[in-house]
This record gives C-alpha cells, structure tokens and sequence, in this order.
C-alpha cells in the first residue's frame, strides 16, 4: 500500500469488523497477532522466550465477536498453537445464547444476599466460618458464575484486541486463567471488572472480618513464558467503592487485577495500565510458599498504575525488575495504602521509576515491608523530585518496619533500553493501555 493509500490490506479487511476499517484505522493499525517478545524484553525472554501462538496455521487463527465463540477458540485450554483477535466487546457474563446473565440468574438453592447477611451476622452467628445451608448456596451459585466467567487459556497461544484507541476491544466480566502453562502472549486487550456475584464472609480476616472475593482479571498459577503488553485492567462499570458497607467493612466485588502465584516464573509485563483498583498485582501468594524459590521472576516496565491503592506490585520470593513506571495517585485517594511491597525473600530491582502523589501523602508511604530485607532502587522521581525510596523508608518506617538493605542478591541483565525516570513518566502517560500499541 503505498502512501497516501486509502485501501485497506488484505489482512485488516479479512480480520477486522467494518467499524474498526477505514481510512483512519488503516494509520492507526497493524497486525501484531504474530509477534514474538523481542530480544532482552524482560524475564519472558529467558530461556528460548516468549512466542505464544506465533506458529499457528490458518486453522487456529480465529476472530471472535462474542463469549461462545471465544470458548470455542480457546478449546478448552488445549496447547495446540493458536490466536485468537478478540473484535469489539465481549461479555462473560452470558449463556449459551448470548443473553446477558446477572448475579440473580446465578443465585441458586435458595440464595440470597439478605439471607446470607442475616445468618452470618458476627452479632449472632460469632466468629466462626460460615457454614449450613445459605453458605452451601452461596458457594453452589458461585460455582454457576465461575463455569461461565473462567476461561482457561492454554500453552502456545496468543490473544490480541483488535482495536485502537478509539475501538478498545474489550473482555469484560472474565478472568483469564493461565495454569501450568507455558509460553502465552495477551496483548492490546481491555479487561474490565470481574465481578464476584456472591462474595463469602471471612471472620477472622484482620482482626475485623472482611470480605474474599474470588477472581483476578488475570491469573498465573504455575504459569511460565508469559507476555502481557498493552493491557488496560480496571474495575471499570463496578467500582468496589459504590459498593455498600456489610458488618462493617467494604462489601468487595473484585480481587486482583493481575496475580502471579504458584511458582509461576519468566514474565514480562509492559506497557500496560493498571486504575480504580484496589489490590493490583501479587506476586507469590503466601510467606511458606518455599516452592516460589528460585521462580517469581517477573519484569514490569512502562507501565502505569493510577488510582490504585496497594500491590503495584506486591511480591513474596519472585526477583522483580520494576523500571521506567509511572504512578498516579489522585487527590482524593484517602484510603491509599503503599505501592510497592516487600514481603518473605523478595528481590525488587526498581529503576527510574516515577510518583505524582497529593500532598497528604508522602515519600514514606510508597514503600511497605512485610518479611522483606530488600529493596534497590536508584532513580526515583517523586512528584518532580530525586529521591531515596530506601533511605526514606528505613528513617520513617524503622519503628513498625525492619530497615531494608540495597543488596537484593541480583542484577538484571534482560531489559530494553532503560530511560530516565523524567522521559518514561511522558512515555507512559501517553502510551501505555490498550488501543496504544505502536
């Protein structure tokens, strides 16, 4: 096609539906569904990288429009090479037909919130897990959302939005669940609000009680070879904070945006943006998870966390390389907790990273330790500022947190090009999501 060219390419007018062709979308799209992780690109570049379905044949390249037809595509989680381009936007929480399911069509045996709520009340039922018959339901009708919203994707396979800026494609409603395998690629993809129908009462959760809820938007258990690039991940539709307050505490609809647990090792997370969240990545999900030695190894970078209010990432064992990130905190964000946590052996090498912060909220505060003896960080800008994360955190935390040390026990060696914190807070400001891919 030459310059100037208002004809689509044989591949956009095969693949893409009529409103993302034109003109306009011949400039703002091109067909990544066959790219590999370049050279260096992070830990998912060890160790022979990350293809995904790059091999797949004609047979396994698919566009889908609809839930059934990417059930269809991702055929059960198999290892045969495939993409799939998701078009438009897709609802998880559907039937067989199509029909859009609520969290009433689920509810089965009986269950209901009020029900619920009146048995396990702390005032009358005590601080006992709840169990009998309105628990029996709730986990039966969790069990109906969790056939429809948990799609299992295989080793070998590449999911790719079709979409730009303006035509975002979208997963909504879904989790991905990426267990035991090896070698996927997830990129220019909006996934939005896994919403947990039937949360379960947790009473001994924090001395108060709290709520569990059960889905990330993306789940790695055991996961290896993993590339997620021009990701967005939000609550959007549902944010836990419209959400009403039961035995007092928030009534949470959504647990992680990204998780990575379970020995999962050798990924790369980049240019992606992660908002509205409460608890946005975790990396190793336990302090006697002795198994997560030696794995965990993940790189985030030119990323953007905004409105997110802890995780960003937490990390238990995993040697994370955090660079060229930016972290937007708004102004009215008064339950912000930390962005970066330090937790059992952990390992974060983080580099020109920067923070855009109110003022109630302070260098201090970006850090948390739990179990953690860790941190390098060199580069850090802080609304505008050089500053020290490590130096800060061991002045101001040493009272409720041990001090943290400089020698996380690695350097990496598996990165791109890293830029000053200044020039990649600009970058990601207006590159990182979906629909941003170059």
């Amino acid at each position: 096609m030459g310059p100037g060219s208002s004809a689509a390419p044989s591949w956009l007018v095969a693949q893409f539906p009529a409103p993302l062709r034109g003109a306009a979308a011949d400039v703002r799209l091109s067909d990544i569904s066959r790219d590999t992780l370049p050279a260096n690109d992070g830990w998912a570049a060890a160790d022979g990288g990350t293809t995904g379905g790059s091999t797949a044949d004609d047979a396994h390249v698919f566009t889908v429009r609809n839930r059934g037809e990417l059930v269809r595509a991702l055929d059960g989680g198999s290892a045969t090479p495939k993409i799939i381009r998701i078009a438009g936007t897709i609802d998880a929480n559907t039937d067989d037909d199509g029909d859009h399911l609520d969290c009433a069509d689920y509810a089965t045996d009986g269950y209901s919130t009020g029900k619920y709520l009146a048995a396990y009340d702390p005032r009358t039922w005590g601080p006992a897990k709840p169990s009998g018959p309105q628990e029996e339901a709730r986990q039966a009708s969790a069990a109906g959302q969790a056939e429809r919203i948990e799609l299992a994707v295989g080793s070998n396979t590449t999911i790719v939005g079709l979409g730009d800026s303006e035509n975002t494609a979208v997963l909504k409603g879904a989790s991905l669940q990426l267990r035991g395998v090896d070698n996927v690629i997830v990129r220019n993809l909006e996934l939005r609000d896994a919403y947990d129908c039937f949360p379960v009462w947790q009473p001994n959760t924090g001395g108060l009680g709290d709520w569990k809820t059960a889905y990330d938007n993306i789940w790695l258990r055991g996961a290896t070879h993993v590339w997620i690039d021009y990701v967005s991940l939000s609550d959007k539709g549902h944010p836990d904070e419209e959400e009403p307050t039961y035995f007092g505490r928030n009534y949470l609809r959504h647990d992680g945006l990204l998780d990575i647990t379970n020995a999962s090792d050798l990924v790369t997370v980049s240019w992606s943006r992660f908002a509205d969240h409460d608890k946005a990545i975790l990396i190793g999900n336990g302090d006697t998870a002795t198994g997560d030695r030696g794995k965990l190894r993940v790189t985030l970078h030119h990323n953007e966390f905004e409105s997110v209010v802890q995780r960003a990432p937490r990390v238990r064992f995993g040697q994370v390389h955090l660079y060229d990130n930016r972290y937007v905190v708004p102004a009215d964000a008064h339950d912000y907790r930390y962005s970066i946590g330090v937790s059992t052996e952990s390992g974060v090498y983080a580099e020109n990273n920067a923070f855009h912060t109110p003022g109630h909220i302070e260098v201090a505060d970006l850090v948390k330790s739990w179990n953690g003896t860790a941190l390098h960080q060199s580069g850090t800008l802080f609304n505008g500022y050089p500053v020290d994360l490590l130096a800060i955190h061991n002045a101001y935390n040493s009272g409720s947190e041990p001090d943290l040390t400089a020698d996380v026990g690695w350097t990496p060696t598996l990165h791109t090009k890293i830029d000053s914190a200044e020039a990649a807070d600009r970058a990601v400001a207006r590159g990182a999501g979906a629909g941003r891919t170059p």
